[in-house]
């Protein structure tokens, strides 16, 4: 199926590892003009060259400006944007009663305001295409929230209810905004959320498979399949829709 995706503009954030990558990588494979951005530059350099990236740029979404510098960027070198795909790194795991209060002010930057400041800055360019895709990379955690995280499980939930206004504010552009729920995908973040619990990644990793419906952990490339199909000329009816990627974990519940 040619998904209407070749040629067509891309931002893709927190892109050179994990979830966003392989977003980036799904969309670069449909032909795809890919830009992409993290924090990391000798990760970010490996994972332009792997992809054929467009162009690349280091940024730190939690720091205002950034993230409009970035779309700059992003334009400058694609002449336009159609596809804008957003994503931040996990705020740090806690509980409620272990999180101090400038945890959540730092999380407030790096989740919920970074894809307020990309989406501001990136508007302009995505009403002037004839095929607009937002997409938010949020997680399970917006259904039903997940211990040890508190701040993501919070934040994420707000990128959830912006998608959502955003989703019927847009309409009238033909622009669809949509997120994608993960849980259960084999990135860096299970191993980080083990560690802060004290626990052994490798054997966690080992249990989280196990306890899924299929027995296995996701792979980051099923997850940009469905990205680049929320992208495409194929979706452009739909609109305002968290779709989980969790092998069968919370079986439809909204």
């Amino acid at each position: 199926m040619d998904l209407g995706l070749r040629g067509r503009r891309a931002l893709v954030t927190a892109s050179s590892k994990g979830l966003g990558r392989g977003c980036a990588e799904a969309l670069a494979a449909e032909g795809a003009r890919v830009y992409i951005s993290s924090r990391h530059v000798p990760a970010l350099e490996e994972a332009a060259r792997a992809i054929d990236a467009e162009g690349w740029y280091a940024a730190d979404m939690s720091v205002a400006g950034e993230p409009e510098a970035l779309v700059n960027a992003c334009v400058d070198a694609l002449g336009g944007l159609d596809v804008l795909v957003v994503n931040a790194g996990g705020p740090p795991p806690g509980t409620f009663q272990g999180t101090a209060l400038d945890a959540w002010e730092a999380g407030f930057e790096l989740t919920l305001m970074s894809a307020v400041r990309l989406v501001k800055a990136s508007l302009p360019f995505l009403q002037q295409s004839d095929q607009g895709r937002i997409v938010f990379i949020t997680s399970i955690s917006v259904r039903q929230p997940i211990p040890h995280i508190v701040i993501s499980n919070a934040m994420r939930a707000g990128v959830t209810g912006l998608a959502k206004t955003l989703a019927r504010e847009l309409a009238g552009d033909r622009i669809t905004v949509n997120c994608i729920a993960p849980d259960a995908i084999l990135t860096d973040r299970l191993r980080h959320i083990a560690e802060a619990q004290g626990l052994d990644p490798d054997v966690e990793m080992r249990r989280s498979a196990e306890a899924a419906p299929m027995k296995r952990l996701g792979d980051p490339s099923e997850f940009g399949a469905v990205c680049a199909f929320l992208c495409s000329r194929q979706a452009g009816y739909v609109t305002g829709q968290t779709v989980g990627v969790d092998g069968g974990t919370l079986l439809g519940v909204h």
